[in-house]
Parts: structure tokens; C-alpha cells; sequence
């Protein structure tokens, strides 16, 4: 039974995922925590995420010309971007009330 030797993967492939887990966590660091410094670092990935998930982007849901689209992993920007709005509402309600 012969065996094929595993072919290494890229370096994207590795960026991809850091920067995937990096927007998770700042994710949960803003709803775990709310702070205006949360807020810019979630929607700062967010805006990141859009340009670094090439090599694992998913399927393109909405074609926009033949060679771009709106694919799957693009639903977290938009969702990074929604809780940092809302993170960055939080915290100004919270230091309104403070004072």
C-alpha cells in the first residue's frame, strides 16, 4: 500500500486562519468586554478579513463581475462590522450613564 507524502500547505492558507481567529476573538472580546479600543480593533479585522480570506473564501453567493464577488467568508465582515457598531454603542451609552 503505497503512500503519497503530504503536500505542505501555503503560507496564505496559515494567514487566512490567524487572521480568522484574531476576528473571533476580537469578536468575543467585544461583547465580553464593550470598549471604544474593542470597537476599532473588531471592525478594523472586519475591514482586514475582506482582503485576507482569498484562500479560504468559500462559494461566491453574489457575482458582481466575472472575476469578483460577494463569497461566504464575507458574511464575517459584515458581521464583525455589526458587532463593532454595536460594541461602540454599548460603550457610549455605558459612559453617558457613568456621568
Amino acid at each position: 500500500m503505497p503512500t503519497q507524502p503530504l503536500e505542505p500547505v501555503a503560507p496564505s492558507v496559515f494567514h487566512a486562519l490567524v487572521l480568522l481567529n484574531l476576528l473571533f476573538v476580537t469578536g468575543a472580546w467585544c461583547l465580553a468586554r464593550p470598549s471604544y479600543r474593542a470597537a476599532a480593533v473588531l471592525a478594523f479585522l472586519s475591514i482586514a478579513w475582506l482582503f485576507g480570506n482569498g484562500p479560504i473564501e468559500g462559494r461566491v453567493l453574489v457575482s458582481i463581475t466575472l472575476s469578483h464577488g460577494f463569497t461566504e467568508s464575507d458574511i464575517l465582515s459584515i458581521i464583525g462590522v455589526v458587532i463593532a457598531a454595536i460594541t461602540f454603542g454599548r460603550t457610549r451609552e455605558r459612559r453617558r450613564y457613568q456621568e
